[in-house]
């Protein structure tokens, strides 16, 4: 069976573990426990083939980020998430995406980009606009996510 390494990154608190659990258990946890590193595997299927899916949900607490080289090292996808109500974690998601550049040595890594907290629309800081060009700027998927909808 074939294995797929997907790490998602992004800061601290913008639903990272909430997105991960809820893809692969379906159901939403509401409370906020700051992460160090958790580890899901979840069996897919990946062009008419069964697969495996691990996926890395990593600390976005700055305290944590000398670990990132060493899980983009590893990934083979990324899911870069930034909360659509904080324009500060839009913000932290672009030195992000370098540094997965840097580490792979390459431009095209597979990697998504992902607005969350769209149930929070009254709070919203950072336009679907925006999103979706920085998305095309890096020529990767775009889509904005919450509870129990949209889900990876």
């Amino acid at each position: 069976m074939r294995e797929y390494k997907v790490v998602v990154l992004g800061s601290g608190g913008v639903g990272k573990s909430a997105l991960t659990v809820q893809f692969v258990t379906g159901s939403f946890i509401e409370k906020y426990d700051p992460t160090i590193e958790d580890f899901y595997r979840k069996e897919i299927e990946v062009d008419s083939s069964p697969s495996v899916l691990e996926i890395l949900d990593t600390a976005g607490t700055e305290q944590f980020a000398s670990m990132r080289d060493l899980y983009i090292k590893n990934g083979q996808g990324f899911i870069l998430v930034y909360s659509l109500v904080n324009q500060q974690s839009f913000q932290d998601i672009k030195p992000m995406r370098d540094q997965i550049i840097r580490v792979k040595r390459y431009e095209k890594v597979p990697m998504i980009l992902v607005g969350n907290k769209v149930d929070l629309e009254g709070e919203r800081e950072v336009s679907y606009g925006e999103g979706k060009a920085l998305a095309e700027e890096w020529s990767c998927p775009f889509m904005e996510t919450g509870p129990m909808q949209n889900s990876l």
